[in-house]
């Protein structure tokens, strides 16, 4: 499964894994746009099996209606790819939930999401849990007092807490999974600098950014089934390890063929992840079957 597969590195990321005879589900909160992109993907990968389902990541009842339809169906999950987001929104939004837009999305979401699935995942023989990640994350830090922007409110600073949020938890689930035995493989990738469509999503395809980096960006660039590379990766290489981040090898992990990325001193620190798990616990009502058993990832205490 893979969360906002409608366009850009989702959809790429999706239409790898069906052309490699994987069934999709291409979960994303736009209906008419998550058909299309599903009937895309068959008419390339017609041996595959390929649905859309309804899941928007800022509602958490529909992330909870979401599970609950899978779960019904008894079907193992072999990979869960999160990847879905929205960056850099010009003014501070918050869902139903009092959530602030992007760390709802971009992270919230996706970690109530895969606690509930986590049955399903736990069915299969090799399950992977991947997060998409972002050069941004290196700027972020988990203002656990300001979670939501209420206290004040930045766009790049809410998407760069976002994002190192995501990281974040593909750390500290590794941990856990193999404190509790859950056999998930869980690591993470970023697209470097990707041609998609995030700016457009976030700022606008009019903003001055948008227009700078289509402008002046074309040369540090790359295309968006480039930039999926390193997810793709992540999910299905043998050679991907627990608790990794990968990324693009070239100029500041721009572009280039895939290579390990470089982690932020935060995104590994202990005591940050277990803090935010248990706000994130507190925040979406999504209790795991978890021991309070500390286990460094990759054999390094972090």
């Amino acid at each position: 499964m893979v969360t906002g597969a409608t366009g850009g590195l989702g959809f790429e990321i999706a239409l790898a894994l069906a052309q490699g005879c994987a069934d999709v589900i291409v979960a994303a909160r736009n209906e008419s746009r998550g058909r299309e992109a599903a009937a895309a993907i068959r008419e390339v990968a017609p041996h595959s099996l390929v649905r859309f389902e309804k899941l928007d990541l800022a509602d958490l009842a529909s992330v909870t209606a979401f599970a609950r339809r899978l779960r019904s169906a008894g079907r193992p999950l072999d990979l869960l790819v999160n990847n879905a987001g929205v960056m850099a929104l010009p003014k501070r939004h918050v869902t139903a939930e009092g959530f602030e837009m992007q760390f709802a999305t971009n992270y919230l979401g996706h970690f109530a999401l895969t606690g509930l699935l986590l049955p399903l995942l736990r069915m299969s023989r090799d399950p992977r849990v991947v997060q998409t990640g972002s050069l941004m994350h290196r700027m972020g830090k988990i203002q656990f007092d300001n979670l939501h922007g209420e206290h004040g409110y930045h766009p790049w600073e809410a998407y760069a807490q976002s994002k190192l949020a995501s990281l974040v938890f593909a750390q500290e689930l590794q941990r856990r999974s193999k404190a509790n035995g859950w056999n998930l493989l869980s690591n993470a990738a970023h697209p470097g600098y990707a041609r998609t469509g995030l700016f457009a999503n976030g700022l606008g395809s009019r903003s001055s950014v948008a227009l700078l980096s289509r402008s002046l960006g074309w040369p540090f660039s790359q295309s968006a089934a480039n930039g999926a590379r390193p997810a793709l990766y992540a999910a299905v290489s043998p050679g991907a390890q627990p608790g990794e981040y990968y990324g693009p090898g070239g100029f500041f992990e721009l572009r280039g063929p895939v290579a390990l990325a470089r982690l932020s001193a935060e995104a590994q620190d202990d005591g940050v992840a277990r803090r935010l798990w248990e706000v994130s616990v507190q925040l979406t009502g999504v209790h795991w079957p978890v021991r309070e058993v500390r286990e460094p990832v990759n054999g390094n205490a972090t």
